[in-house]
C-alpha cells in the first residue's frame, strides 16, 4: 500500500484523497460514537451511507454532523431501523433492504453493547451474544446478496476478545454463572470468527471480510459502568500492561477509533486483510500471551475450524428461534 497509518490516524486521514461519489455503504450502529464518525467520514467523500439504528429518533439527533457532511459533499445519509436483539426486527430490516435492491461496496457491522447486566432477548438469547453476534449473523446472511462483488465486510471486534473464547455448549449462560465482561469477550470473539468464516464462504466473489479492533475510546459503549468502575478498569488495564512490560494503553479520540473501520472498508488490500484481525490500520499479529489487555489477536479467534463450528451453531440457534 502506498501510505501507512497508525494508532493516531483519523478516519479523515485514511480517506484523504478518496472520491466515494456513487459508492454505497451499509453501517450498523450509527446513533452514537464510532458508528456516527464512520458514517460522517464516508459521506464527507461523497458516499451514500445507509445507517442502521435501533432508535430512529436517537439516530436522527445523533447524526446531524453526518447530514451536514453529506450536504456539503454531495453524498447522502439515510437511517433505517434495526434492533439486533430481535430476530423479528432483523428479518424485517433485511427484507426491506432486499426489496430496495441497491448494492453496497461494504457493510460495516459496528453496532454493539458492552458488559450489560444479565438479561435475555425476546428470542431467549443472552443479550450480548444476541446483539453483538447472533443478530448481526442472521442479518448479514440475509443481506449478503446486496454486497457487491469485490466488496468488504468489516466486523467490529475488541481487545476484549482476549478475555474468552466462545462457548458453543452454553452460549447463553444457562449452565454457568454470568460474568458481564466474559460475555462481552465471548461475543467479540464470535464477531471475529464470523469474519473468518464469512471470508471463506464469499471470497469466490472477491468479497473479503475482516475483524477490526477500533481502539479504546470514550463513547457510549461503556454506559453500563459507573465512573468509579470505569476508572478501575483503566487502572487494571494500566497495571496489567505495565506488569507485562508493555507501554500504557492509548485512549483514542472517536475520529481515531473510526480509522481502522474505513481503512478496512475502502483502502486496505483485500488479499492482505481477508479473514484477519486488524488494529491501528494494520493486520494484527497473533499473540497468545494470557494477558487480556495485551495487543494482537488470540489464535482461537482466527481458528478456521472453530469459525465453522460457530457458524453451524449460530444457524441452528437462528432457525430454532
Amino acid at each position: 500500500m502506498s501510505k501507512q497509518f497508525d494508532s493516531r490516524s483519523t478516519a479523515d486521514d485514511v480517506l484523504a484523497g478518496f472520491d466515494l461519489k456513487g459508492k454505497r455503504f451499509l453501517v450498523t450502529g450509527t446513533s452514537a460514537g464510532i458508528g456516527v464518525e464512520t458514517a460522517r467520514s464516508l459521506v464527507a467523500r461523497g458516499a451514500r451511507v445507509v445507517g442502521m439504528v435501533r432508535d430512529l429518533a436517537k439516530g436522527k439527533a445523533a447524526s446531524a454532523s453526518v447530514q451536514s457532511a453529506a450536504a456539503a459533499s454531495g453524498g447522502s445519509f439515510e437511517l433505517r431501523e434495526l434492533d439486533l436483539a430481535s430476530l423479528s426486527s432483523v428479518r424485517a430490516s433485511a427484507h426491506e433492504l432486499l426489496a430496495d435492491g441497491g448494492l453496497f461496496e461494504a457493510i460495516i457491522a459496528n453496532a454493539g453493547v458492552m458488559a450489560t447486566p444479565f438479561g435475555r432477548t425476546v428470542d431467549g438469547f443472552e443479550v450480548q451474544f444476541a446483539t453483538n453476534h447472533l443478530g448481526h449473523f442472521a442479518w448479514l446472511n440475509l443481506v449478503e446478496p446486496l454486497l457487491s462483488d469485490g466488496g468488504r465486510l468489516v466486523m467490529l471486534s475488541s481487545q476484549a476478545h482476549r478475555v474468552a473464547d466462545v462457548d458453543l455448549d452454553d452460549p447463553n449462560f444457562a449452565q454457568q454463572a454470568y460474568d458481564p465482561f466474559v460475555a462481552y469477550g465471548r461475543s467479540k470473539t464470535a464477531e471475529t470468527l464470523t469474519a473468518v468464516e464469512f471470508d471463506r464462504r464469499h471470497r469466490h466473489r472477491g468479497i473479503r471480510a475482516a475483524a477490526v479492533m477500533p481502539g479504546n475510546s470514550l463513547t457510549e459503549l461503556p454506559r453500563n459502568f459507573s465512573a468509579e468502575q470505569l476508572q478501575g478498569l483503566f487502572e487494571t488495564v494500566g497495571k496489567a500492561r505495565a506488569d507485562a512490560g508493555l507501554p500504557p494503553g492509548e485512549l483514542k479520540d472517536v475520529e481515531q477509533a473510526a480509522a481502522t473501520s474505513v481503512w478496512a472498508a475502502v483502502v486496505a488490500d483485500g488479499e492482505e486483510i481477508g479473514g484477519r484481525y486488524l488494529e491501528d490500520c494494520a493486520v494484527a499479529p497473533v499473540n497468545d500471551v494470557p494477558n487480556p489487555f495485551a495487543d494482537g489477536v488470540r489464535s482461537y479467534a482466527l481458528d478456521a475450524g472453530r469459525a465453522r463450528q460457530l457458524w453451524a451453531k449460530s444457524e441452528e440457534l437462528v432457525r430454532a428461534a
